[in-house]
């Protein structure tokens, strides 16, 4: 879990450089919690699985396929747009069609990089493919990447990322869901016998 917490920290300070440089305004991350959840648990993590959410999801594929979803409340996506990239949401029910695109933007550079320090630390070949944006119930969104692609790994890596925007702090729960055969060859990678 140490070497875990040590790739999310680092994905994070990525994320923050990028989005930095994306708005042209400082942003701050931490990343509070990284912990490995049974897959059957991570609509829980999100508030159950029918709390309504947004999900920018990717697939990994390379050496160990998988995939990645970055999950928000709708609360903090209206707080990442009005803080970060200062867009006020006007319809409390629904998202323009710039709204979503900034989502996904930042989904996109969020799971990139992540992704980016995961692959760095173990050497392993890993590439994004191109994200896209859901706004449904949890146990819904995480039931398309089961039907997508078939088997997921019965495990999901669970990384709490805030962003700090003065006394603001928005939450967003980012997953990794390797693949049944990826995990062992993570593991291994990272110098540490999977448990």
């Amino acid at each position: 879990m140490d070497v875990l917490k040590e790739v999310g920290n680092i994905g994070a300070g990525h994320a923050a450089t990028a989005l930095s440089r994306l708005l042209d305004k400082p942003v701050d991350m931490l990343v509070p919690t990284v912990r490995m959840v049974p897959f059957e648990e991570i609509s829980n993590s999100v508030g159950g699985s029918e709390q309504v959410v947004i999900a920018i999801f990717l697939r990994v594929e390379g050496e160990t396929p998988g995939n990645i979803f970055f999950i928000l409340s709708q609360e903090s996506a209206k707080k990442m747009l009005r803080n970060l990239v200062g867009i006020e949401v006007e319809n409390e029910d629904s998202y323009s069609e710039m709204e979503i695109s900034a989502l996904n933007e930042i989904g996109n550079i969020l799971a990139g990089s992540y992704l980016t320090s995961l692959a760095d630390f173990t050497n392993l070949y890993m590439v994004p493919t191109v994200p896209s944006l859901a706004i449904d119930m949890a146990g819904a969104i995480l039931s398309y990447g089961l039907l997508q692609y078939g088997e997921m790994g019965d495990h999901a890596l669970f990384i709490d990322t805030k962003f700090l925007d003065g006394t603001d702090e928005i939450e967003g729960h980012f997953f990794l869901i390797p693949d049944p055969e990826s995990f062992q060859k993570i593991f291994l990678a990272l110098g540490v016998s999977p448990q």
